[in-house]
């Protein structure tokens, strides 16, 4: 016993306190919980967390993807606000794996800190687990590590892992996508979880402002707005897969509409897109007027107000646009797909 205490006392000395670990871990639990399914068999703290497939698959496929939220963790920071950030990772990954139809099953979080404290991992997580309640997949388990040597001060980061499932005949990969299709936008809460790096510098280093202060213009602080959580299209998304023949879906996110569209287009076809066919939202206007770039450029960088595309033949984009809404959901035709090389163009 006495050989073990040392050891801790050791790793203490090194900058890593295992209480705090344990305690974050405690803290941890009790949200975990509430993010449990039926598919999920175990509780955490074992090496590997266990889940169980639905029935009633013919050829079911996993779909996976990993990612992480950038610098808006520096906003986080800044603000002193831990908890939207967890929402805003599980909400990016299921937008990920939803574009091709699938549905999420379970996820797993990766959180890494110079100091661990354990009231800002539990704040992280509560959001992680709020998310995963809200677009029905559990959180499976993952990983918190304090390691001093690479992180400083308040600094961290965080990724995550999701898993999710779809019938083999209803992946949805873009392939029968051609001229004439619709291009659907569905609106953005803001960033989300791209162009932060930009947005801070334009900001916060260019336009000298304080993330707490408050903008007329945005209703709210600086820092509040950034942080305004990624939204998930799980929700408005999943009775559409059930209803309607969607071609191609794109997650609006790096790169914006010009990188992310071509992804969901086969060889011959070009998306083109007509701005003023949605509204900007503010966010968007002040990072225009504060970099003097052209608004144009911006569509390289951020999602500019559109946050998914639904790509459908016209008749069923129109049966779309009118159940979302009868839903109330914000609908915008914001293009059409043509003949030409994969691209996009603006008209």
């Amino acid at each position: 016993m006495r050989f073990k205490s040392k050891s801790r006392d050791a790793y203490a000395a090194a900058g890593v306190s295992i209480d705090a670990g344990n305690e974050a871990v405690r803290r941890m639990r009790k949200h975990v919980r509430l993010a449990r399914t039926p598919g999920m068999l175990t509780d955490i703290g074992l090496f590997g967390g266990l889940f169980q497939l639905p029935a009633g698959y013919q050829q079911p496929i996993l779909v996976g993807s990993t990612d992480g939220i950038g610098t808006k963790l520096k906003v986080a920071v800044a603000m002193g606000k831990y908890d939207s950030v967890g929402q805003d990772l599980v909400n990016h990954c299921v937008n990920d794996i939803l574009v091709q139809g699938a549905s999420p099953l379970f996820f797993m979080d990766y959180f890494a800190t110079g100091k661990l404290h354990p009231g800002v991992a539990e704040q992280i997580v509560k959001g992680l687990a709020k998310a995963c309640r809200e677009n029905e997949c559990a959180l499976l388990g993952g990983e918190t590590a304090e390691m001093p040597g690479l992180y400083r001060g308040r600094d961290f980061d965080l990724a995550g892992t999701i898993i999710g499932l779809v019938e083999k005949k209803n992946i949805i990969a873009g392939r029968d996508v051609c001229p004439g299709d619709l291009l659907i936008g569905l609106p953005s809460t803001g960033l989300h979880t791209n162009g932060y790096s930009l947005a801070r510098k334009i900001f916060f280093e260019k336009m000298k402002i304080n993330p707490k202060k408050y903008i007329a213009e945005l209703g709210t602080s600086l820092g509040e707005a950034l942080l305004a959580v990624h939204r998930s299209y799980w929700p408005v998304v999943k009775p559409l897969l059930r209803k309607f023949k969607i071609k191609g879906m794109a997650h609006i996110t790096g790169g914006g509409l010009n990188e992310n569209l071509p992804r969901v287009l086969p060889e011959g076809c070009r998306a083109a897109i007509r701005p003023g066919t949605w509204p900007i939202p503010p966010i968007f206007r002040l990072l225009v007027l504060g970099s003097k770039l052209d608004e144009k450029n911006m569509y390289r960088t951020l999602n500019m107000g559109i946050g998914l595309v639904i790509i459908a033949a016209p008749g069923q984009a129109k049966k779309i646009i009118a159940f979302l809404r009868q839903q109330k959901e914000l609908v915008y035709v914001i293009g059409e797909i043509e003949q030409g090389k994969k691209s996009v163009c603006f008209k």
